[in-house]
């Protein structure tokens, strides 16, 4: 700051030297007037003026380079100032940065302290132990020499007391080795023998699992409706028809329920016989591509469409037939055949089931050396019945016997259809292995679509249908569902309330339950007399 106040008192000595001057002049000029000299020319005048001026530029110069240098000097000094403040901020900082470094530095080296000293504790209590080791191994050194003493001394009484030397003794024990040798070699034996039968049983299995192994099926799902898909939503006004004729002639045509929903594009059709939903599905697919939809028109088309089936059927038999090399079937039993192309049995295509189990049937004929022919018609026809369960009562096995020995089939083959579900008592090779080949066809993984919790679900109905009718003891789901055993108790139940609750359970099985086939109900009446001899 102190040059700035001298370079501004400069300034004002200068303006104040300049202003006087002037008024020096003034009056030197004033006081000539009035004594009287000559008064200056107007060019003396104007050189006074002009020396006025010059001095006034130059004060005004020099005053304003005295506020630049003011100016610069005070920007010089804030500078500076800014400066001091930094290096003292950077000087605090550094001496807190030293600060904190030497506590950590004392903390380190209390924490380096202590740990000599654990390590000193350790190297003491590690020598002591070492000690203590090598005065533990010079007293077991000891205690082996006085052991190996004791056991010559040992068998020194041992063989004064047997009469015999340490060879003698050595030989009796190589016999006594030998025995206890024949005796692990007689398990060895033992243990070979079980591995053989494992062996068989393992090649038995291979026989089975090669059947398997060499079929494949494409499966279909089991449903009772089909779907038509639609070239757009107008046609299914054309399909109802005026109030509703023309929908009431196609199902009271084809025997199939015609369901017209909010399904875009698409109708259903409902019927559990497969042969008849797959005709009028035909039908009604001619119908819309003709675009001609009356009762008349219905008519016309489904006999053409049940005539088509029927030759598709009886090719689909046809070529399971040509495919398993089996000929002289009755023409009746080749279209029953084929009507199983439309049939399945918990999503498994009834038609495909068969030539599978008949191929399976063929395969293991042929590894126990037995006539494949005969086992692949067997399984071919064992669930022939499901062909015409719709439209006589009874299990699918006695169904397809009788519809087999009707036609001719040779008795082993009917005998191997009624006992394939043990509703006939087993009697044949062949029965045995129909009933092996329908159970891996139907029970190899992704064959059947029913979920297991599904099929037991269905299983703890039956079973709580059943128990809950008064005096039941115990009851029984046997055959996958196809059978329950009701066990009553003889004191509280006669036999024509066995009667009875049989009738009653079938009814009440039948109103709530959904199921293939047919369900057997047997209640069991067992009165039983016990004493004992003394």
């Amino acid at each position: 700051m102190e040059p700035l106040v001298m370079v501004l008192l400069v300034a004002v000595l200068l303006l104040v030297f300049v202003t006087l001057a002037t008024l020096v002049l003034v009056l030197r000029r004033t006081a000539g007037h009035a004594q009287g000299p000559p008064p200056l020319t107007d060019e003396q005048l104007a050189a006074v003026h002009d020396e006025l001026e010059l001095a006034r530029r130059e004060a005004g110069e020099i005053l304003g380079k005295a506020e630049s240098d003011a100016e610069e000097a005070t920007r010089r000094s804030e500078a500076a100032e800014r400066t001091r403040r930094e290096a003292e901020e950077e000087t605090r900082a550094l001496k807190s940065e030293i600060k904190e470094l030497r506590t950590d530095l004392e903390r380190r080296e209390g924490r380096l302290a202590e740990r000599e000293q654990r390590l000193d504790e350790e190297a003491r209590r590690q020598s002591e132990r070492d000690r203590k080791l090598a005065e533990t191994e010079t007293e077991l050194a000891g205690r082996r020499d006085e052991l190996l003493q004791v056991e010559r001394e040992r068998q020194a009484i041992l063989e004064r007391v047997a009469g015999l030397t340490a060879d003698q003794a050595r030989s009796e024990l190589v016999k006594e080795i030998e025995n206890q040798a024949k005796r692990e070699a007689a398990l060895i034996i033992r243990e070979i023998e079980s591995d053989a039968r494992k062996e068989g049983e393992k090649r038995a299995t291979k026989i089975v699992t090669l059947a398997v192994q060499r079929m494949a099926s494409e499966q279909t799902a089991e449903s009772v409706v089909s779907v038509l898909h639609l070239p757009g939503d107008d046609m299914k006004g054309r399909i109802i028809g005026r109030e509703g004729r023309n929908i009431r002639a196609f199902e009271s045509t084809t025997g199939v329920n015609l369901i017209i929903d909010d399904t875009p594009e698409a109708v259903l059709l409902s019927c559990f016989d497969p042969v008849r939903r797959e005709t009028a599905r035909l039908t009604l697919e001619k119908l819309v591509l003709d675009g001609r939809i009356h009762p008349h028109r219905i008519e016309e088309v489904y006999d053409r469409s049940r005539q088509e089936v029927a030759e598709l059927c009886a090719r689909a038999g046809e070529d399971a037939l040509v495919e398993l090399g089996i000929t002289d079937m009755h023409p009746e039993l080749t279209l029953l055949l084929g009507q199983l192309r439309y049939r399945t049995s918990y999503g498994q295509n009834v038609l495909k089931h068969l030539i599978e189990s008949a191929h399976i049937a063929g395969i293991m004929a042929a590894e126990l050396r037995l006539n494949q022919t005969l086992l692949k018609r067997c399984a071919l026809l064992h669930d022939i019945g499901k062909a015409l369960t719709h439209e006589v009562e009874g299990s699918h096995a006695l169904i397809g016997a009788e519809i087999a020995r009707r036609y001719g089939e040779h008795e082993d083959v009917v005998h191997a259809i009624e006992a394939h579900h043990n509703e006939v008592e087993v009697r044949t090779v062949e029965a045995v292995l129909t009933q092996a080949a329908d159970a891996i066809s139907g029970g190899r993984p992704g064959a059947r679509r029913e979920s297991l919790e599904a099929y037991v679900k269905r299983l703890e109905r039956l079973e709580e249908i059943a128990q809950s009718y008064d005096g039941v003891e115990k009851v029984f789901a046997m055959q996958a569902g196809r059978e329950i055993r009701v066990m009553v108790k003889p004191d509280a139940i006669d036999d024509i309330q066995a009667q009875v609750i049989a009738r009653d359970v079938a009814k009440q099985v039948e109103e709530e339950l959904t199921y293939p086939g047919q369900i057997r109900i047997t209640v069991v009446r067992e009165s039983r007399a016990t004493e004992f001899a003394r």
